[in-house]
């Protein structure tokens, strides 16, 4: 037996053991097992699914390798191709199975497709495949042990090379004849035919090529270099003999075969920023309905009689013009009309209610002209409205393939193409309708395109819901600051946070040198300043005509201003309304809301309210909305997508079940008895403004939210300690972003 054969053993048990453990991991966790025991299976078969099953088959080869104490050059370099077609065979499960968690495969199937990308990577595996059985019939011709006696020859010779030069070249000539059977015996490359040496003893050879303070002087090496040049039998070796005839000893030299610590010296390049959905994935399947998809389709006989009894209906009133384009969509379609010179437009506007009754059509709207074409715009509703679901934009490319920070769906435009808008750009959202509009589907959709989109690492919902039974569904899921607020005290303290929560974020800006919230997060990325970036915030106000109606001029400020500011530290309003009315949908808030939304309203009064010119008189309801943007402030007509409640509910859940929200209740509100203890005036009234001056002054930090962390207090309150410290004297006066100055100790 070699001297390496128990370690051999030792080590072909292990890799049985671990193949054997590996094999049953995998296959449990494969049929839905989340054990403890088998959580490393769970773990491989998360990231390469069925191809998990490589590891054990691996391991047990290596086994067999061991066992039967060889080491072939050929399998050892097949061993080292094998994870490549391992890790395409991986990509290629998960896409097949539909499992886009992973970033490669939603990469994958985001640019190609999903069919196109399980052939794309069939294609590749075979190709792989191919190639690694080509390369073992190359290599069947070849050497196929890793430690030939050529190789052992290479390693002696330059030991004895390294010895040779250490020593004076008179020496090793001082015997000629022996000298040159030393090299006879040791050159690189052996003879032909197998020698015998008959030449004269080498038993003194070392002790002669030895001097005093040389290599070869040393006990060790001089008994090594002897055993060589001793064994006759193993030089009188047939020197074409395989691996199997040499010498088991062979086995345990060892070879360098990959250097270590190769790896670059430096600092290591930042990461690419990756959105936490990576981890976060919220699917489709399952939680929201299919719908038939509108049949949008060529221009059919129904719709150019249309357009001729359009064109008679002017000409009854001696207009001339002639249809030169029709658009269909899955609720309206637009004739596009051009006049002949001399034809007033407004002519034209004023025949709505006729061609209505030509046209047998609920309501026409008449855009003269339309922007940016020759022509006038008729919008008759068609006649079968056609469902603009949910589900089929959000998997659409235009969704998947979006660089906006927060993409929001509306809907379809009159020609059936995806509206989707980034929030970030608006950068506030008003949304106003009659009741039975679609205004709280739009909320609704808006939502659920966050929820699908953006992780609760990136955006933090703030909604607030007065009439109570809008937004319940969503409570529990991360994203939320805090539960749906319900009560209009409550909303106000947390709009009012958000303006403190807005301070204290330009402030960092300040302190960065950055200008808005993407550039901060970038610094960050690069800097390593945090874990993670800073969240985008989403306040979402249900029904503000309530809280207008209880607050009054409070509310509207604090809106204006956050409005006006919270732009660029990621802070972004969206408020709907059932009920636009001046007092309402006031001059100050429309001036720093830009992008609006209008459903049916009762008349051109609200229409003027809402988007400044009139035609939301003029929707059908269930979802026909106008959208006037930041970027184009002329209203654009679509359907929007509809989401059922069951679909909500379902949704809601399934991201409830991806993670515990973090509230702020004890930040952001002030219960009774903080409030009483607020009004109260006078010394020491407050029985933590005593300990609140200790910590300020310990530790020369004089910021509210500071305070509020270390006593666990509201941020109101701590706002109001920090006042009362600068009435005092203690505290210097608020600069800006920069921190308050400690004036006086008390």
């Amino acid at each position: 037996m070699s001297p390496g054969s128990s370690k051999y053993a030792y080590l072909s048990v292990i890799s049985f053991s671990l193949a054997l453990y590996f094999f049953i991991a995998i296959s449990v966790s494969a049929l839905g097992s989340s054990s403890a025991l088998v959580k490393p299976g769970a773990f491989l078969v998360s990231r390469f699914n069925l191809a998990s099953l490589y590891i054990p088959l691996l391991l047990m080869y290596c086994g067999f390798l061991t066992k039967a104490n060889r080491l072939p050059k050929k399998t050892i370099i097949l061993l080292w191709i094998s994870p490549i077609p391992f890790l395409t065979s991986a990509i290629f499960l998960h896409i097949v199975f539909n499992n886009t968690t992973m970033l490669a495969p939603r990469v994958l199937v985001t640019a190609f497709g999903r069919f196109p990308a399980i052939l794309l990577f069939l294609l590749l595996l075979a190709i792989e495949i191919a190639g690694i059985a080509g390369l073992s019939r190359y290599l069947e011709g070849s050497d196929h042990s890793l430690f030939t006696g050529k190789v052992l020859n290479r390693i002696v010779n330059g030991v004895i090379s390294f010895f040779n030069s250490e020593t004076s070249g008179s020496t090793v000539s001082s015997n000629g004849e022996q000298g040159k059977q030393v090299n006879e015996i040791f050159s690189p490359a052996f003879p032909e035919q197998p020698f015998e040496y008959h030449g004269p003893p080498l038993q003194e050879a070392p002790e002669k090529l030895a001097f005093p303070g040389s290599p070869m002087a040393e006990p060790g090496i001089s008994d090594f270099i002897s055993r060589v040049l001793n064994s006759k039998s193993e030089l009188s070796a047939d020197c074409t003999d395989s691996i199997e005839d040499s010498p088991d000893e062979y086995e345990d030299i060892p070879e360098e075969l990959e250097p270590r610590g190769s790896e670059p010296i430096g600092p290591k390049p930042v990461p690419a920023f990756r959105h936490s959905e990576e981890q976060y994935h919220v699917p489709v399947e399952g939680l929201l309905d299919v719908y038939p998809e509108p049949r949008i389709i060529a221009i059919d006989e129904t719709i150019r009689k249309a357009a001729n009894v359009l064109e008679q209906t002017l000409k009854e009133f001696r207009i001339d013009a002639k249809v030169t384009g029709i658009c269909k969509g899955p609720v309206i379609t637009m004739f596009e009309l051009l006049p002949s010179p001399g034809v007033k437009l407004s002519s034209i506007v004023n025949l709505q209610d006729n061609i209505a009754l030509r046209l047998a059509a609920s309501r026409v709207r008449i855009i003269a002209p339309i922007p940016g074409k020759h022509a006038v715009g008729i919008e008759v509703p068609n006649k079968k409205r056609s469902i603009v679901s949910f589900s089929s934009i959000v998997e659409s490319e235009e969704f998947r393939q979006s660089n906006a920070e927060i993409p929001v769906i509306l809907g379809k435009d009159i020609s059936g193409g995806n509206k989707i808008i980034d929030l970030t750009r608006t950068p506030h959202l008003l949304i106003a309708g009659a009741t039975g509009s679609g205004k709280s589907v739009c909320v609704n959709s808006l939502i659920a395109s966050v929820l699908y989109s953006r992780g609760p690492r990136d955006v933090k919902l703030l909604m607030v819901d007065p009439k109570i039974v809008e937004l319940k569904l969503y409570n529990g899921i991360p994203h939320l600051l805090t539960p749906v607020i319900i009560d209009t005290k409550r909303a106000i303290q947390a709009l009012q946070w958000c303006l403190y929560e807005m301070e204290r974020r330009y402030s960092l800006l300040d302190s960065q040198g950055v200008r808005d919230i993407k550039s901060l997060n970038i610094r960050i990325r690069e800097r390593e300043l945090a874990t993670d970036s800073m969240p985008y915030i989403l306040v979402i106000v249900d029904e503000f005509a309530d809280l207008m109606a209880t607050s009054g001029k409070d509310l509207e400020a604090i809106v204006a201003r956050l409005a006006a500011m919270s732009r660029a530290v990621g802070i972004h309003l969206v408020l709907a309304t059932q009920r636009p009315s001046v007092d309402v949908i006031t001059g100050l808030i429309k001036a720093n809301f830009p992008s609006r939304i209008a459903f049916m309203v009762a008349g051109k009064t609200d229409s003027r309210i809402i988007i400044d010119t009139m035609g939301a008189e003029k929707l059908l309801g269930r979802g026909d909305m106008l959208f006037t943007s930041a970027w184009d402030p002329f209203p654009s007509r679509m359907q929007g997508a509809f989401l059922a409640e069951n679909e909500i509910e379902k949704m809601a859940d399934y991201v409830k079940s991806l993670g515990e929200p973090d509230y702020i209740d004890h930040e952001m509100f002030i219960d009774d008895e903080d409030e009483h203890l607020l009004q109260r005036e006078g010394d020491g009234d407050d029985p933590v403004y005593e300990k609140a001056v200790e910590i300020v002054v310990s530790s020369r930090k004089t910021s509210a939210s500071y305070l509020q962390r270390r006593l666990k207090l509201g941020y109101n309150r701590a706002a109001r300690l920090i006042e009362e410290m600068e009435r005092r004297g203690i505290v210097g006066p608020a600069n800006g972003s920069k921190p308050r100055e400690l004036i006086h100790v008390p």
